[in-house]
Order: structure tokens, then C-alpha cells, then sequence
């Protein structure tokens, strides 16, 4: 089989390809213990073909155990070191050619503990070692002059919360930051290091923190009622989501993230985040990353070759064929194939989804959401929130407008033309 007929069944059957490449490797495991081991280590779709192709593009790899390769490649040596394949190499280290049965990576190389750690000069004996942490300022150091504080942190920033909200309950304040970061004592030090240099950044400047911790901090004080506590919002869009991604020197929300992040799909031109990249690493977008050809399967109900919306033990099943639950629905108090509503989390059948009915709070003709078929309830009408409506630009009426421009369907629907008398038409 030729390296071009590897890498489309790389994409066809990539744990067939695994099991067969490394039975080529190793005749002491069995077949079915080769493929339970590339299935748990490969497992989803995407990280299959990711590890076939890369078998199917240096099949060395099994056997001399080199880098550079992709981390799961050097986690299915290990496993299968372990389950006692020994013609399968051991991943080494790219620096010392040490046998690892643990990996750090960097880059597209594996190296061992030791050649992995990051060296510098320590500011305090001025050793050049291995970084051990580093003080409040950012410098390294070694281990040998590590950045102490004596003080309680629970105690430093109560005193700071004080200082915002007299009266802060010091348990709900220790437990906060005990939360923020459970497991990590040098995270909860630096982040009352950062509030001690800036304590703006517990009302309202939250964007700025460096140390993820530091919002989680602020989310818990709000949430425990400690007055003064601000919680920011996305410096971007100006929302008051969830903000930890760092991008110039804020931290704002995955949206902003995702903005940052467009390029122009390489097939259809639109500009959004990449989903994925084609072999030349050019960008694919969500969408026809799902349309290729390549990730469709044949639906086991009606034998199209179409995007696999769940599977079963007789294989996948396509989003038009997708068994739904028989429930009763509360609209029209029919037991029928439903789906749950998003807006209240109760059943909905097929025909009261597509059903248009005038609501009996608002009057509009409107698809109906809960209610009866008698006294039916429009989507705004089932869940009123102020804030997410607004005026329309185009009538005025206000609306729940979930993008810029016209409220649908009335002000984007297709108006008749008028012309004036004697215009040319």
C-alpha cells in the first residue's frame, strides 16, 4: 500500500490503519489488544486520523521512538510499552536520547523532565538553574531562594476588602479565595499579590488581571453578597459574560476571542474562526469542515451519505433520521415524537413547532412556545426580558433583536414597490 492509499484510509479507517501498521511492528499482541489500545489512545474521530496520518507519514516512529511527531503518537508508545509490545520503541528524548514513560513537549519534540525545564539566572544568587518560580515582580529564581511571604493571604486581602466593603464577613472572604484556585497556593499568593498592587481590580477592573484566579476570586465575593465587588464586564463588546482569555493585555470574552481569530476560509471565503486546517495548513471554517465530503458517513435508517448526528451499536445515524423522544406534549396534549423547548425545557411536538397561532398576551401572529392551543403563548411573551429587547431600527417597536438591523420576520420581509406617478419604472 502506497503513502497515498495510507493517508485516504487514513481518513476512511484510520483505527483499522492504527492496528494494522503496528501489527506490521509487532507480532507478540494480538489484533483485538492492538486495537482496544488505539482506541483508547486515539479515541474520537478527529484524534484518530491525526495518529494514522502521522503513522501513515513516518511509520518509523514506531520503532526508533523519535520526535518529531505529535504528543498522541508518543502517548500510543507508552501505552503500548505497557502492554507489553516490546518491538515498539519507547519515545526518547530529543536532547539526550533518554526513554521517557512520561512526555513534555515542546514544540514537535519530546524531551525528558530534566532537558525540558526552562534555565535562567536566578536574581537573587545569580546562578544560572532551572526556573523554579518566580517572585511578585516576575524575575526567576531557584529553588534554593524561593519568594516567601509569611503573611496569611486570607488576612492580606481581607484587609483590602475592608478597605471597599466595611463590615466583609473574613470566612466568606478565606473560603472565596480558597476556591479560586483549590489546588494551587503559589496561584491564591499571586493573585493577593496582583490585589495588593492594584485593588481596583476587585470593582470594576477585572479585565486587567494577569492571573486567571483573581476573577474566579471576584466571581465568588459577588456571589457570597460582599457588597462593593464588582464583577467586570468584556472590555470589547462591553457585556458582563464570562472574561478569561487574554488578548492585548485584557482579558475578554470568548466572542472577542473568536474575533480575533477570523481568517478567510480557504473554500467558501467567509471570514471565522477556523475550525480546522487541510493537510498545507490552510484555514476550513465550521461549516464546510462539516460538509466535507471526507466526514460524512452512511446513515444506518435511510443509506445517505450525510453528517452523523449520533450513534448507535449498529452504526452512525444522520440528523433527519435522529430517533426523538414519544412525549406528551403540553401545547396540544398529544403523545407524539418531541423535542425539548429552550425557552421553558418542556416537550414540543413537530406540529406545534411549525404551528402559527395569534399569542394571547400580545396579540402577533407568532410561532407558539407553551400555553394551549387555545391560549397560546408567543416565545417573548413565554420568557419577557427587559434587556434583551430592544427598538428596532426600521418601525420602532421594540423587539428581541439577536443581531443588528430589522426585527424579523415583519421589517425583512420583501416590500411591494410604489412608484410616483410618471417615474420611469
Amino acid at each position: 500500500m502506497t503513502t497515498t492509499d495510507q493517508l485516504d484510509r487514513a481518513v476512511a479507517d484510520p483505527i483499522g490503519l492504527i492496528t494494522g501498521l503496528v501489527t506490521d511492528a509487532e507480532e507478540e499482541l494480538g489484533v483485538v489488544t492492538i486495537r482496544t489500545v488505539a482506541t483508547a489512545v486515539a479515541d474520537g474521530r478527529a484524534r484518530s486520523r491525526q495518529v494514522a496520518r502521522a503513522l501513515a507519514v513516518r511509520f518509523a516512529a514506531l520503532t526508533d521512538g523519535r520526535s518529531p511527531a505529535p504528543r498522541m503518537i508518543g502517548d500510543l508508545l507508552i501505552e503500548f510499552r505497557k502492554a507489553g509490545a516490546p518491538a515498539i520503541a519507547a519515545p526518547v528524548c530529543a536532547e539526550c536520547g533518554k526513554q521517557l514513560r512520561t512526555l513534555q513537549r515542546e514544540e514537535q519534540d519530546w524531551r525528558c523532565s530534566v532537558c525540558g525545564q526552562e534555565t535562567a539566572e536566578c536574581t537573587v544568587c545569580g546562578n544560572v538553574r532551572r526556573v523554579s518560580s518566580r517572585d511578585r515582580r516576575g524575575p526567576a529564581r531557584c529553588s534554593m531562594r524561593p519568594d516567601t511571604d509569611d503573611r496569611d493571604p486570607a488576612a492580606v486581602v481581607h484587609e483590602l476588602i475592608t478597605a471597599i466593603a466595611p463590615g466583609a464577613d473574613h470566612d466568606a472572604v478565606a473560603e472565596a479565595l480558597r476556591r479560586s484556585a483549590p489546588h494551587r497556593p503559589h496561584h491564591r499568593q499571586r493573585a493577593v499579590w496582583a490585589l495588593e498592587d492594584n485593588p481596583r481590580l476587585l470593582t470594576g477592573e477585572g479585565c486587567l488581571a494577569q492571573h486567571r484566579a483573581i476573577l474566579r476570586f471576584v466571581d465568588l465575593l459577588h456571589e457570597a453578597g460582599v457588597a462593593g465587588i464588582v464583577r467586570p464586564a468584556c472590555p470589547r463588546c462591553h457585556r458582563l459574560v464570562r472574561i478569561d482569555k487574554p488578548l492585548d493585555g485584557q482579558r475578554v470574552c470568548r466572542n472577542r476571542i473568536a474575533k480575533s481569530r477570523f481568517e478567510e476560509c480557504v473554500r467558501c471565503g467567509a471570514r471565522r474562526e477556523p475550525a480546522t486546517r487541510e493537510a498545507e495548513g490552510r484555514p476550513l471554517c465550521p461549516g464546510c469542515l462539516v460538509r466535507d465530503p471526507a466526514h460524512l458517513e452512511t446513515c444506518i435508517t435511510c443509506g445517505e451519505s450525510r453528517m452523523v448526528d449520533s450513534r448507535t451499536g449498529d452504526g452512525p445515524i444522520c440528523p433527519n433520521c435522529r430517533p426523538l423522544p414519544i412525549l406528551l406534549c403540553p401545547i396540544c396534549g398529544r403523545t407524539a415524537p418531541c423535542t425539548l423547548s429552550k425557552l421553558t425545557g418542556l416537550p414540543r411536538c413537530g406540529g406545534c413547532d411549525r404551528r402559527q397561532a395569534h399569542c394571547t398576551v400580545c396579540g402577533r401572529m407568532r410561532g407558539i412556545h407553551s400555553g394551549t392551543a387555545d391560549a397560546p403563548f408567543c416565545g417573548p411573551c413565554t420568557t419577557p426580558d427587559a434587556e434583551l429587547r430592544r427598538p428596532c431600527p426600521t418601525c420602532g417597536q421594540a423587539e428581541r433583536l439577536h443581531t443588528p438591523g430589522p426585527c424579523p420576520p415583519r421589517c425583512t420581509s420583501p416590500q411591494p414597490r410604489l412608484y410616483a406617478p410618471g417615474a420611469p419604472t
